[in-house]
């Protein structure tokens, strides 16, 4: 073996890029799984592009590209105003499933599960154009009012519950003059004037 001059440097590995790699492993074979991995198509990738979509008027939704194929989350944006003089976001963790997000005619139909909605707000670039969007619609809707930025739900958990309204007995049952209709056409009988009279009915007192 021939000597070694003193300060000669001794490189005891292969560099590949940025990775310094032992002669013990099998360079070649790094150096393929390197290539493969850098060689997945494009539409085999979520591009996560984010910009907007409306949905029936400018600002009020956003596409979000979160899956391969140009796939992913049309999110629907509404503001709250019944505070005076504040507009603030109201969340929808409901977006629409999207379809050829990466193309020039993007759709969307259906209902994407909640969870992508709490993914795709892991991206500080969703939350930014989300925030963007939001101030814009409130600039339209209320612009007399103050923008007051709430953070979004980025959990279960931190979705307020969801509020009814009231729903009275009335608003459940059929008008009488609606069921005797129905119950003299299935037995054939004669209609008459009366039968057509949907006027609401005085409600009944309250108690025994």
């Amino acid at each position: 073996m021939p000597a070694r001059n003193r300060g000669e440097r001794v490189d005891h590995g292969a560099s590949v890029g940025w990775l310094a790699v032992p002669l013990r492993l099998p360079v070649p074979l790094l150096g393929l799984a390197l290539l493969l991995a850098g060689c997945v198509p494009a539409e085999e990738r979520a591009s996560w592009r984010v910009y907007a979509l409306p949905r029936q008027r400018p600002g009020d939704g956003l596409a979000v590209v979160t899956r391969p194929r140009g796939d992913g989350l049309h999110l629907w944006l509404d503001v709250h105003t019944a505070e005076r003089g504040v507009c603030r976001p109201s969340w929808n963790p409901d977006g629409a499933r999207l379809r050829g997000g990466n193309g020039a005619h993007p759709t969307s139909g259906g209902r994407a599960p909640r969870e992508e909605f709490f993914e795709a707000l892991g991206h500080g670039r969703v939350r930014l154009a989300l925030r963007r969007q939001m101030e814009e619609l409130c600039r339209q809707l209320a612009p007399d009012s103050a923008f007051r930025w709430l953070p979004p739900p980025r959990t279960a958990r931190e979705l307020p519950p969801e509020r009814w309204p009231m729903v009275e007995a009335e608003d459940l049952l059929s008008h009488p003059t609606v069921v005797r209709r129905v119950e003299k056409l299935l037995l054939g009988q004669p209609l008459t004037p009366a039968d057509w009279d949907e006027r609401p009915r005085p409600r009944p007192p309250d108690g025994p």
